[in-house]
């Protein structure tokens, strides 16, 4: 179906959310033409595509991030904006809890799921396609929910008018997940076989790609969590099962593998190939793109942008994310070489210096960023709401610096979603194999990352020549295999709203942001303090009271960093996430209520 059709349909669902979205006791209704549903391949088509809105991550971008995929790392150690992050900081209550809003999607695809067979059509390729579908988005809704909220209970059949809801207890996180990669075997084996993104539909590479991360997910959730003794992990996993998981992840990621279909997108252009993957309105022909969501600026558009074309967005890159790539000649940058570097903008982030991807992730000085005007030069760290820029390193990937569209307007840009491309195959495959046993897998690994390192002319991966021991380097202490592919993921997945359920999976909260602060870059010490690009513009960082720039350190210390969060706003002391508590959100107490007690409450948060 084309994406205006889908559009259409998509509209003449929203008659059917506002009456019955949030009863999950309720059927379906609004789209289906006979009493006995689905009695054709396009009902079940028009049907389906309800999932095409709310089955997939959005691209966007607001003010300070959030609300899509662009701007989602300041959940993270990734990006920051000028206020913590709530959960990082621990400030969630229980009055934040959100309703479990995947119940309706799961109701709906149940609706369809248990009336299949109807069709005429029904044995057909077009057919099973479309149960595969339903399968694959069943899948998808429960994996969020686990993400989000841990054990849950599996429905697979639509909830019966006469009850009032859902009246069982949670299932096992273990249940769960195997449940969810049933779904997703039924999905590889109905869904078609493609070859490109050019349907924007789901396909089995997809599932295969889901079905991937879903195991891996879950055998690293496991695995650490068990390592930490918190309350979050399954109490009936053994050794064997979390070797499943990663044995399903890595096999699941080697079909694709296998298929040779998909590469890494690369014209041999090293220092612009990266970026140019995350700013291409239609990636219809784009080899590495196995499903993206496509915004034309017209009909659906994004602010993406809007807000960081001018290098602000009430947001900035971290100095933990910039310290983190490596050399250009793949060495930790530690030492002097990072502080001399620093001490000139922009230096640091040179490809000449550093892994090529870095400088088409944050903006250096010279690059443009719209075609009206000049190069960028400095940051904007003083600006009115989305023109500030807050660390000192401005956002590059995601903006489409030769945009002719409305630049400005709200929703008018067309950044693209991508759903899944390749390179997420292949970090999945490759963690995997490391937490199997990365020195037995070390060449298979290396294989498999290669391309990435080709993309951007970075040498082969080397575990010992890349492991970091800093004393402040947080995975100094894992085993180097793990340590390179977790790098490497964070590097290649930067600001794609990844990052957080990476730190959720690895229980890494403790290393990487209890006591943490976001740090940008280097001002006192460096040329950006009186730089001639801030004439006129005055910096007050050490005033009890009215300061429009925080500093690390004290006054006379000779090398200071922004902080893109007051430290006197109940931040003093760095993130406060609970580990004991924020590695899940809360239930609502209406879902306890109306589960008549049987749900219990999410550890740490109380009844």
């Amino acid at each position: 179906m084309k994406r205006n059709n889908i559009i259409l349909s998509l509209s003449l669902l929203a008659a059917v959310c506002t009456t019955a979205c949030n009863n999950l006791d309720l059927q379906p209704e609004g789209v289906l033409t006979t009493n006995s549903p689905f009695m054709s391949v396009g009902e079940m088509q028009n049907y389906i595509d309800q999932f095409y809105e709310s089955g997939l991550r959005h691209q966007g971008f607001g003010p300070g991030g959030g609300g899509g995929i662009a701007g989602n790392d300041v959940a993270s150690d990734n990006l920051s904006a000028s206020a913590p992050n709530t959960r990082l900081n621990g400030q969630l209550a229980l009055s934040n809890a959100s309703k479990l809003e995947a119940y309706t999607q799961i109701r709906n695809v149940n609706y369809l799921i248990t009336n299949l067979g109807h069709a005429a059509e029904k044995g057909s390729a077009q057919y099973n396609h479309l149960v595969g579908e339903a399968y694959y988005f069943r899948a998808w809704y429960y994996y969020r929910l686990l993400v989000d909220y841990g054990p849950i209970t599996w429905l697979d059949q639509p909830l019966e008018a006469k009850l009032e809801g859902i009246d069982r207890p949670r299932d096992s996180r273990t249940f769960v997940v195997d449940k969810i990669l049933a779904d997703l075997d039924t999905a590889i084996e109905n869904l078609s076989e493609q070859s490109s993104s050019a349907t924007m539909r789901v396909h089995r590479d997809v599932a295969r790609a889901l079905k991937s991360e879903v195991a891996l997910f879950e055998a690293t959730w496991e695995k650490y969590h068990r390592a930490e003794q918190d309350p979050f992990f399954d109490p009936s996993i053994t050794d064997a099962k979390i070797k499943d998981y990663l044995t399903q992840a890595a096999s699941a990621a080697r079909a694709i593998i296998d298929r040779n279909v998909w590469r890494i997108h690369s014209t041999g252009n090293p220092l612009s190939d990266y970026r140019e993957l995350f700013a291409t309105t239609n990636l219809s022909a784009n080899k590495e793109v196995l499903w993206f969501k496509r915004y034309d600026g017209d009909q659906v558009g994004n602010n993406v942008n809007r807000y960081l074309n001018n290098g602000g967005g009430s947001i900035g890159v971290t100095a933990s994310l910039v310290d983190d790539y490596l050399t250009l000649e793949g060495k930790p940058f530690v030492g002097d070489a990072k502080l001399n570097a620093k001490k000139v903008f922009g230096e640091e982030l040179k490809p000449t210096l550093r892994d090529p991807r870095l400088s088409q992730t944050v903006c250096m000085p010279g690059q443009k960023l719209r075609p009206d005007q000049p190069a960028y030069v400095v940051p904007p760290l003083r600006g009115s709401s989305f023109n500030q820029n807050m660390t000192g390193y401005s956002l590059l990937k995601h903006v489409q610096i030769d945009y002719t569209g409305n630049l400005d307007a709200e929703f008018k840009g067309a950044t693209p979603g991508i759903q899944v491309r390749y390179a997420d195959v292949l970090l999945n495959y490759a963690e995997a194999l490391a937490e199997l046993d990365g020195a037995a897998n070390a060449g298979k690994i290396v294989e498999a990352l290669q391309p990435l390192r080709d993309r951007v002319g970075m040498p082969s991966v080397d575990f010992d020549r890349e492991y970091n021991t800093e004393a402040d380097y947080p995975f100094r202490g894992l085993d180097k295999y793990i340590q390179a592919t977790r790098r490497e993921r964070r590097i290649e997945q930067a600001s794609e709203g990844r990052r957080l359920y990476d730190i959720l999976r690895w229980a890494a909260a403790d290393e990487l942001i209890v006591g943490k602060r976001a740090m940008g870059a280097l001002f006192i010490g460096s040329n950006l303090n009186g730089h001639e690009s801030y004439k006129g513009q005055t910096f007050v960082y050490d005033q009890p009271k009215n300061n429009n720039l925080f500093l690390s350190g004290k006054p006379g210390d000779p090398y200071r960093y922004i902080l893109p969060i007051n430290p006197a706003s109940g931040y003093e002391a760095g993130w406060q996430f609970d580990v004991k508590r924020d590695y899940l959100l809360p239930i609502r107490l209406d879902m306890i209520a109306r589960t008549k007690g049987k749900w219990t409450q999410n550890p740490g948060w109380g009844s």
